[in-house]
């Protein structure tokens, strides 16, 4: 995979294996994974084979999170990006396209999220003709609605997963379409 995608502060790219001590420092925060179903990471391991996973996803659908960089002194961030969901039901949807970021708690309130959101999609939109992103995210995560409804995607409903926790599913249709 050697799609880069560059914006006016940060340089986007796919994941390698020299990526996972800055991944493990933002996952293994308690804080990062507040809206996250509560678990944070505990071992690199566990970043070595979520890197491999992405690594296989871009293989298979041309597409994954991908690494988000700060340009100006090259610190990862986090990772953002477009997956193609088929692995699972998320409010009984499959096979749809996902946008997410996840960001290390330094670099939050720096409008770094909703940067990379609007090339992201851009890029999916103009780039990959995708003619429907999704997104989902935990209903009192304020910051990340903020950013989705910012960006130009519409609440579509409100539900509650399997373990009990209630999301939002938000929905941005292509507007060349």
């Amino acid at each position: 995979m050697n799609l880069i995608i560059e914006t006016e502060r940060l340089l986007i790219r796919p994941f390698e294996r020299s990526d996972a001590e800055s991944l493990f420092e933002m996952d293994k925060n308690p804080n990062v994974h507040k809206y996250l179903w509560k678990k944070p990471v505990e071992n690199i391991d566990e970043i070595y084979a979520y890197i491999e996973m992405v690594q296989k996803q871009y293989s298979e659908r041309g597409i994954g999170r991908f690494s988000t960089i700060l340009k100006e002194s090259k610190e990862l961030i986090g990772w953002t990006g477009i997956k193609f969901v088929n692995d699972h039901v998320e409010n009984g949807n499959t096979n749809f396209y996902d946008y997410g970021y996840r960001l290390n708690e330094k670099f939050w309130n720096k409008g770094y999220a909703s940067e990379a959101t609007k090339a992201w999609f851009e890029y999916g939109f103009n780039q990959m003709k995708i003619k429907e992103m999704n997104a989902y995210t935990h209903t009192e995560n304020g910051a990340s609605n903020h950013i989705l409804e910012k960006n130009g995607m519409h609440l579509i409903e409100e539900y509650i997963a399997e373990d009990g926790i209630n999301w939002k599913w938000w929905q941005m249709i292509n507007p060349t379409f």
